[in-house]
C-alpha cells in the first residue's frame, strides 16, 4: 500500500497542461514529488461540523495547491482507484471523484454494448 504525504495525501485542481517532471527518481515513488508534502494537512481534510462556506473555500485553496503539483494525475488516479472516500486529492474532491468513477462505468458499460460480438469460427 502506497504511504501517503502527510497522514493522508492530499492534492486537487486540474490545471490546464502539466509540465513534465525532468530528472525525477523513476525508482522513487509518486508521492514525493507531491506539493502538499510542504503543506498543512488540514487544508486537505475537513474538520468536523465545517460549515459549508468554509468548507469550499478550503478546498478550493486545496485545488490551487494542487493545480501547481508534478503529481496530479498520478494522485487523481491513486484517489480513484482505491478509492479514497475523503479529502482532495488529485484536484477533486471525494463528490468530484464519485462522479468521475460513475462515468467511467458508464463509459465502460457503453463501449462494451458497442464492442461487435464475437464471431466463432465454425470447426470443419
Amino acid at each position: 500500500m502506497l504511504h501517503p504525504p502527510h497522514q493522508s495525501l492530499q492534492v486537487a485542481a486540474v490545471p490546464q497542461q502539466r509540465v513534465p517532471v525532468r530528472n525525477r527518481d523513476q525508482d522513487a515513488p509518486w508521492h514525493t514529488e507531491a506539493v502538499c508534502r510542504r503543506d498543512e494537512a488540514g487544508l486537505f481534510f475537513a474538520p468536523s461540523k465545517e460549515p459549508t462556506a468554509a468548507r469550499l473555500s478550503r478546498e478550493e485553496a486545496a485545488k490551487r495547491v494542487c493545480a501547481r503539483c508534478p503529481v496530479l494525475v498520478e494522485c487523481r488516479e491513486h484517489a480513484l482507484l482505491q478509492p479514497e472516500p475523503y479529502g482532495v486529492w488529485g484536484g477533486l474532491t471525494a463528490a468530484e471523484r464519485r462522479v468521475v468513477l460513475a462515468r467511467r462505468r458508464r463509459r465502460e458499460v457503453e463501449l462494451q454494448k458497442s464492442a461487435p460480438a464475437p464471431t466463432v469460427a465454425a470447426a470443419g
